[in-house]
């Protein structure tokens, strides 16, 4: 019996020892640490290259209009034809301007002649003045040699004499600049009159290419002064040995434009290259498209590039070499205040803040807060905080990268 009973007890241990080697062997795994793609900081040589398309411009393009109204007498240019600075571009009758200036002219000669006229009033009144002024001279020294001699009233007599005589003159005198006032009047009439006739003749203001003709012989012209429902140009004038690109810089790089700046352009429909500079810029963002018109020469003499053609140009903006540098998407908050990167050191995520300086497509250059040779998480960083332990592998274009 008592065999029994211990048999029974040794069982029961095996049993206990037995269950309790199941449920140790049933205890759950370890959490799994989650993956981030890092990349390494390091120095890379970026260039800021931005590609614009725009139109080429006449350097000047303007509507030729007429300063005075009148008919054209004749045209001597149409449309395609090429003309020099100051060229004969048409010439217009205009009688009552003939008649103004042939008035003016008559009236400088009468001017002349009142002039003369005035000039021989002068001496006559100087004359009268000068013997006015002997005869009371002498009775005056008679007078004071002999009392008595000459009555008073005689003395009084050619004393009035002698001061009539000197207003006279002094009349004919202001009657002489009145004259040559109205002189210089009449001069400046006809001088008037004879630009006034010059306008006749139109001409071309700048050497170009003549792209519209709007009269023809016998046409009626009114004057360029006038509204422009009425004003008909003569002709439109564009100068194409010099065109413009003007190009909207987006205000992101605004800040990189500098007069001088080498640009590369590509006319497509040419299939040619051309090196050109940045020439001037407005210095001022537009607010509806928060774009700045920057403007580039582009020599054209030989006339094979015409207006309305588009080119792709290349802006060359800004170069920095071997400069710190990590993946775009690694920083947050790029174009705000606050940048950061989330650090990887040792398995654990460090959030850092930096400074961003230059700014590519792919990359970007860190100023301050990562140095070279550290791990930062690149691509989403929506649920990594700050002290988190990762497990970090490095990003798929990360091996392929040469950070340039």
């Amino acid at each position: 019996m008592k065999r029994i009973t211990h048999a029974i007890g040794i069982s029961s241990m095996t049993l206990l020892a037995g269950l309790l080697t199941s449920c140790k062997s049933a205890a759950p795994p370890a959490a799994a640490l989650p993956i981030v793609p890092v990349a390494t900081a390091g120095p890379a040589t970026l260039e800021n290259d931005l590609t614009l398309t725009a139109e080429f411009r006449p350097y000047q393009d303007v509507d030729v209009m007429a300063k005075v109204a009148g008919y054209v007498r004749s045209i001597n240019v149409d449309i395609g034809d090429h003309v020099r600075q100051n060229a004969v571009l048409a010439t217009l009758e205009a009688p009552e301007i003939q008649d103004d200036v042939a008035k003016a002219k008559a009236g400088v000669a009468a001017a002349e002649a009142d002039v003369v006229t005035a000039q021989a009033s002068i001496q006559r009144a100087q004359a009268a003045s000068n013997i006015a002024g002997l005869s009371y001279k002498r009775i005056q020294d008679v007078a004071n040699r002999d009392k008595g001699l000459v009555p008073r009233q005689e003395i009084d007599v050619a004393q009035s004499k002698q001061m009539e005589a000197e207003a006279q003159l002094a009349s004919a005198q202001s009657e002489l600049k009145a004259a040559q006032e109205h002189k210089f009047e009449a001069q400046s009439e006809y001088l008037r009159t004879q630009a006034m006739m010059q306008y006749t003749t139109i001409r071309a203001p700048f050497t170009g290419v003549v792209t519209k003709r709007y009269a023809s012989t016998g046409s009626m012209i009114q004057a360029g002064i006038s509204s422009q429902t009425q004003a008909m140009p003569v002709v439109s004038l564009a100068q194409n040995d010099l065109l413009r690109l003007t190009l909207p810089v987006p205000v992101s790089d605004v800040a990189e434009v500098k007069d001088g700046q080498p640009v590369d352009v590509n006319v497509v429909s040419l299939g040619r290259k051309l090196q050109g500079k940045i020439t001037r810029y407005a210095d001022s963002v537009q607010m509806a498209t928060r774009t700045m018109e920057t403007e580039v020469d582009v020599p054209n003499p030989d006339g094979s590039l015409v207006p309305g053609m588009y080119a792709e140009v290349h802006l060359h903006l800004a170069n920095r070499p071997n400069v710190l540098s990590v993946p775009l998407d690694a920083v947050d908050g790029i174009g705000t205040t606050v940048q950061q990167v989330y650090i990887v050191r040792d398995g654990v995520i460090h959030l850092a803040n930096v400074t961003i300086g230059l700014q590519t497509p792919t990359r970007v250059e860190v100023l301050s807060g990562v140095q070279a040779g550290e791990k930062v998480v690149v691509g989403r960083h929506t649920g990594l905080s700050d002290g988190e332990r990762v497990d970090a592998e490095a990003a798929g274009y990360e091996a392929n990268s040469t950070h340039n």
